[in-house]
């Protein structure tokens, strides 16, 4: 589909009266309607540029990912060195760990105490409900 490349002003021609709007983009700054030149685009050129930005992502995420590996087997190392310094702390320090989430899933698990006034509002529901069972 062939583009329009020129583009006409609307002061120089005027607006006349029963004629048809042109179907275009008007530019109120320069006063001109139409379709202004557009560069001509090259699919090769995008291409090629969206190819480089892949190719320096993924050396980027090499580089992260060695990073990161590194720092764990760093981590890894250190842990085991620790455990084997120190057995008992360790061993102190993970039941800390693991009694905390105990205690933090039993907490979110219970349920809060019921007020007096919950209770006598069950008391009553239950008290309408066999009410209304026997008749």
């Amino acid at each position: 589909m062939a583009r329009k490349k020129e583009t006409t002003s609307l002061i120089s021609e005027g607006a006349k009266l029963g004629e048809p709007v042109p179907r275009a983009i008007v530019d109120i700054n320069t006063a001109s309607v139409g379709v202004q030149p557009q560069p001509e685009f090259n699919v090769q050129e995008e291409l090629s540029f969206l190819r480089n930005q892949l190719e320096n992502i993924k050396q980027q995420l090499a580089v992260a990912t060695g990073t990161v590996k590194g720092g764990a087997r760093r981590a890894v190392k250190q842990t085991q060195a620790t455990v084997k310094l120190h057995p008992i702390s360790s061993l102190m320090a993970v039941a800390a760990v693991v009694g905390a989430f105990a205690i933090a899933i039993t907490a979110s698990r219970s349920t809060p105490p019921r007020s007096r006034y919950d209770r006598r509002l069950a008391d009553l529901r239950d008290l309408y409900e066999r009410a209304r069972d026997r008749f």
